[in-house]
């Protein structure tokens, strides 16, 4: 081979290998470039994400907004914004108050012990009943308009019983003791009642509410919602010093059992009454 033709070789090597260099970094920019601008991407999709999040977080709930709603008051109510709840005989002398939340194991445990007990003294005109129902087990403070962050099945279920009793009084309590039952009242814990399905499946277990069309879109509209948060601002500003659940209230006196740390049994709740009725 002469010095020309191995020269010549030589000198198209090193060109093929420049222009192969200039191949790969062209390569390599076009990969930063590319890496660059994902991660761009990727930075301003945090950011969105987390902007989206602020947003959502300080937009206002479900329950917040129905603050502002207008309050639709259920059939046999009476007072402001309808939250008098009175049933009973028209001949029965006195009423007693009965403080109740949703989702209060204590008073799920009252009804199923004393509650046909309740029942049969309206039905028999001993006295009249007026129920204020509470919602604080979801968290809630309606008296300073603070709805809770610890659920919102005292609201749901009270929104519910507001539908039973649009219905009728006697479902109003079929309903409430259907609520209280050991067959659907959940554990504390369990926010359940926030289920507008779970409401209705448990108002089929009431005969004037089974399949109850006007009831059933009552509680999936949210029809008595406000009501409920009406309702409960009652309880948060009731002038008997009542705070907890269940309480039971007489001519403005609060009735108790005969120890403070007895659980209300049937005859501790017929006792505590016959002595309110008699005072």
């Amino acid at each position: 081979m002469s010095k020309r033709n191995s020269q010549a070789a030589k000198t198209a090597a090193r060109e093929r290998l420049r222009a192969e260099r200039e191949r790969e970094a062209k390569r390599a920019k076009a990969r930063r470039q590319i890496v660059v601008a994902a991660s761009v991407v990727g930075v301003l999709a945090a950011a969105g994400g987390i902007g989206y999040a602020i947003v959502q977080a300080n937009k206002p709930s479900q329950w917040e907004a129905v603050k502002k709603d207008k309050v639709v008051a259920p059939a046999n109510t009476t007072g402001t914004n309808g939250t008098t709840v009175v049933i009973g005989k028209d001949s029965a002398k006195k009423t007693l108050k009965v403080y109740e939340d949703p989702r209060c194991p204590i008073c799920a445990s009252f009804e199923q012990e004393a509650g046909s007990t309740v029942d049969k003294d309206i039905e028999d005109g001993k006295y009249k009943v007026q129920f204020i129902g509470g919602t604080f087990l979801d968290g809630d403070s309606l008296k300073d308009g603070k709805i809770g962050s610890n659920g919102e099945g005292s609201k749901n279920a009270m929104s519910a019983m507001g539908a039973a009793l649009n219905v009728s009084p006697e479902a109003f309590l079929a309903y409430k003791n259907a609520l209280y039952s050991a067959k659907f009242h959940p554990a504390e814990s369990d926010d359940k009642f926030k289920d507008d399905d779970y409401l209705i499946e448990i108002g089929d277990s009431v005969p004037a509410l089974k399949n109850n069309a006007k009831f059933q879109n009552a509680v999936k509209k949210g029809t008595y919602d406000a009501w409920a948060l009406a309702m409960s601002k009652t309880f948060d500003t009731n002038k008997d010093g009542v705070t907890g659940t269940p309480s039971f209230v007489m001519d403005g006196n609060v009735l108790k059992t005969s120890n403070p740390n007895q659980p209300w049994t049937a005859a501790e709740f017929t006792k505590a009454v016959d002595a309110a009725l008699k005072g």
